[in-house]
């Protein structure tokens, strides 16, 4: 069965910008060519009802690529792909959404976005979507412009933190496929107990990382000071930071 672009986003129950949409991002395979038409087949049609049922689920646009792109993955990696993007069914928000419960323009989201900054999940119209977390610590963002921090610099700081960030992470993902995924004697992982080790390590690392990331700040900020000499505001920077610390919970 073939179908044109239009005909195939009718029968998918989308629009053909969210078709194109999702052929950007190499969620769907391009089309066949007969001269300038562009042919769609029944394969096509699969992809897309597979995505929008990933996406219903809670999966956000990464995680559905590589769903896709495991294919025939085994059971255990399936059940860690679900541990890892299970988001629930809170509400979401789409970008304009976002961008007018922050207050902003939705240009700026979308400039965060393209930047790699903001990563929504899949929503109903395979555009991405938000949840009140999210509205949350962008909220947060935000606050620090307030403080007279220019947004151009902030966010090369914060392209820069992210692609170091990224490397860790793969890392981290590669020492945990290696002693935690390992395969038992029979040849095969126990689907279960990796789900439930990646839950139950996901927010001690997360701890670890952002009390790091304070502890590192608060210090080497207070080593400055005090090379400047300036006593008075060295001894004011303990008193407040000592006094207003992130706490973690590490289980």
């Amino acid at each position: 069965m073939e179908f044109d672009v239009a005909t195939l986003a009718q029968r998918a129950g989308l629009s053909v910008d969210t078709l194109r949409y999702y052929q950007g991002l190499g969620l769907l395979d391009p089309p066949r060519r007969e001269g300038r038409t562009a042919v769609y087949d029944s394969g096509h049609l699969e992809r897309l009802e597979r995505i929008r049922t990933l996406a219903e689920r809670g999966f956000s646009l990464k995680a559905i690529a590589s769903l896709l792109e495991a294919g025939d993955a085994s059971e255990s990696d399936r059940r860690l792909l679900e541990a890892v993007t299970h988001e629930g069914t809170a509400r979401t928000f789409s970008t304009d959404e976002l961008a007018a419960r922050l207050g902003v323009p939705a240009s700026l989201i979308s400039s965060v976005e393209r930047a790699g900054l903001a990563e929504g999940q899949l929503g109903p119209e395979g555009r991405p979507a938000y949840s009140d977390d999210d509205i949350r610590v962008a909220g947060g963002a935000l606050k620090l412009l307030e403080y007279g921090f220019p947004l151009t610099k902030l966010l090369v700081i914060a392209v820069k933190h992210d692609r170091s960030v990224r490397r860790v992470v793969d890392q981290a993902i590669d020492l945990f496929d290696d002693h935690v995924r390992k395969p038992r004697r029979d040849g095969e992982s126990d689907p279960d107990a990796v789900a439930r080790a990646f839950r139950e390590m996901l927010p001690i690392v997360t701890a670890l990382v952002a009390h790091h990331f304070q502890r590192l700040l608060v210090n080497r900020a207070l080593k400055r000071l005090e090379k400047k000499g300036d006593e008075s505001a060295l001894a004011r920077a303990v008193r407040e930071t000592s006094r207003r610390r992130i706490g973690f919970r590490w289980s």
